[in-house]
């Protein structure tokens, strides 16, 4: 299993980061859901806490809140993530994966809820 890629951001500044991780510290992410808190000491940030908003697996299909378990499914969907509708009330059959993490999640989006002592974003 390959390690994830974190895209962790900060609401306070407006800032971004993607961080690679290797596949020991990945493993503190598997199971985890959207929308689940997560301690940031198993990941090499101690003292943060983030939130678990997203992420895509290692075809690019985003995962889906309300998609429950690792699984990728094909449902119709009319809003965001994982189709913009042209018009007001289109709606389309996409592919998207589940809300789980698993091994085949390739990025996770984070967003930090409580700071740590040192500073992720240099500069």
């Amino acid at each position: 299993m390959p390690g994830f890629k974190l895209v962790i951001s900060d609401p306070e500044k407006g800032r971004t980061v993607q961080v690679d991780v290797d596949e020991a510290k990945s493993r503190a992410l598997l199971g985890a859901r959207i929308g689940q808190k997560i301690d940031g000491g198993p990941l090499g940030f101690s003292g943060y806490e983030f939130l678990l908003t997203g992420g895509s697996d290692k075809d690019g299909f985003p995962m889906r809140k309300g998609v429950h378990g690792p699984v990728r499914k094909r449902i119709l969907i009319g809003s965001k993530p994982g189709y913009h509708p042209p018009y007001k009330g289109q709606r389309r059959m996409k592919m998207v994966r589940g809300d789980t993490i698993s091994e085949d999640i390739a990025q996770v989006n984070l967003k930090i809820v409580k700071k740590g002592a040192k500073e992720i974003f240099e500069g």
